[in-house]
């Protein structure tokens, strides 16, 4: 598709990662018109916040078609999966992320694993399992850790490691029994363990073409030193230290192209950007899980970092021709400490005034995600993640001191945010 300044252009979402992408678009050579679906107080800057649910496909498509937007842009899972991009190129409208075949990579868990096994990508060992009984006859003739895992989407919570018998078991019985995931856990995953330390990948793919990586190490505890429940994620930092050319040689010749590839002959090529998160052993790096769209809260790291016009990559990956187009990174530093509503990802407050959030700079953002507006102007917490404080420094370190005194100098009641993230490294 030809682009032209002014492109009325949706992004879909209201998280940090929507907040990311629409940042990264308003700096764009294009100058495109910014819509974003629902948005955030961070985002209504940048363009104009429209009042409808991200997964409300019905009514993204009728204000698009209303709007004679141009391009939409989808951040979430939950509308990919769904098939928002089917539904608007049969309605003739462009817009950028996989289909709904295509979004089964992260959508169902055992559909990634058998693309996996057909591109012989290293990844755990695994076991589907559609009942109960089934599932611990296996967690008995078997040894601990195991990884169990519902297969459809799960906001992120459908992943336990279970250390010993009794917690498959409790693992197995909130999934089957309690219905604790509903319809994605139908079909649940006992995976081999792996020990090592996790990353992210990310590239823009057009089917065929994988662009240049993006990588980022991200934190999913509550607490500091990785303890407390799961959550979407406390903090991130990139790129790390530890990454080199032998590994991104190996994660592209052994993973991210041959799975884009077995995506093109199984007939649903991924388009837009795909995520692999890898867990590097001793054996090299495996395949934890593929996602199909851009991390979060990896992207308020990654994105600062991109040096190409975003909407140039955008164009060229859906005209099929990202070849022609250099996908460049900087190698700053980039540190993000998200910021939430004590009690996250358990019961919050919201409604709480947010104050002594700084103007962007070339080296420092914050990231919106639960924040609203209200009618006076004032920004206010709405979620329990609620900004991120990205700052960019020397060195990880230097990064991880900025975005610290970034997020010292906002205040809100109840804030809370980890203080180890990036510590150490």
């Amino acid at each position: 598709m030809k682009s032209r300044t002014g492109m009325k252009t949706l992004i879909v979402g209201n998280g940090a990662r929507e907040h990311a992408i629409a940042w990264a678009l308003a700096a764009s050579r294009h100058e495109p018109e910014l819509l974003i679906a629902p948005g955030n107080a961070g985002t209504a800057p940048l363009g104009r916040n429209v009042p409808i649910s991200a997964e409300d496909i019905p009514a993204l498509l009728e204000f698009a078609k209303s709007e004679s937007v141009e391009l939409t842009v989808v951040g979430p899972e939950a509308p990919l999966a769904a098939g928002i991009v089917d539904r608007f190129a049969a309605a003739g409208l462009a817009a950028f992320g996989p289909t709904a075949a295509a979004a089964r990579i992260e959508s169902s868990k055992r559909f990634a694993k058998w693309v996996m096994a057909q591109a012989n990508a290293p990844t755990a060992r695994a076991i589907a399992f559609t009942d109960y009984e089934s599932a611990m006859m296996h967690v008995m003739a078997s040894s601990p850790p195991f990884v169990i895992k519902a297969d459809g989407l799960a906001a992120g919570k459908g992943v336990t490691v279970a250390r010993d018998v009794a917690d498959a078991r409790d693992a197995l019985g909130e999934m089957f029994l309690d219905r604790a995931f509903g319809a994605a856990g139908d079909t649940v995953l006992v995976e081999e363990y792996m020990e090592g330390r996790e990353l992210s990948v990310f590239a823009f793919v057009d089917g065929s073409t994988v662009s240049e990586f993006a990588v980022a190490c991200d934190y999913k505890r509550a607490r500091d030193g990785d303890s407390g429940p799961n959550t979407g994620g406390m903090g991130s930092y990139g790129p790390p230290p530890f990454w080199d050319d032998d590994l991104e040689r190996e994660a592209r010749t052994r993973i991210m192209q041959p799975v884009a590839d077995r995506m093109v002959e199984l007939g649903c090529p991924f388009r837009g950007i795909l995520y692999a998160g890898l867990m590097l052993t001793d054996g090299g790096p495996r395949v934890v899980e593929f996602n199909c769209r851009m991390g979060d809260p990896e992207a308020q790291v990654v994105l600062p970092r991109l040096e190409t016009d975003l909407m140039d990559i955008i164009l060229a990956a859906m005209e099929g021709d990202l070849s022609s187009c250099e996908v460049r990174w900087s190698s700053d530093p980039w540190v993000g400490v998200v910021m939430a509503s004590n009690g996250y990802p358990g019961a919050y407050d919201t409604g709480r005034e947010i104050n002594g959030i700084p103007p962007d700079n070339d080296g420092r953002v914050v990231f919106h995600a639960g924040s609203d507006l209200r009618d006076d102007g004032v920004v206010v917490t709405s979620g329990g993640r609620v900004l991120t404080a990205s700052a960019r420094g020397e060195s990880i370190a230097d990064a991880r001191e900025n975005a610290y005194a970034l997020a010292d100098s906002i205040a809100f009641d109840n804030a809370y945010y980890r203080t180890d993230i990036a510590k150490g490294i």
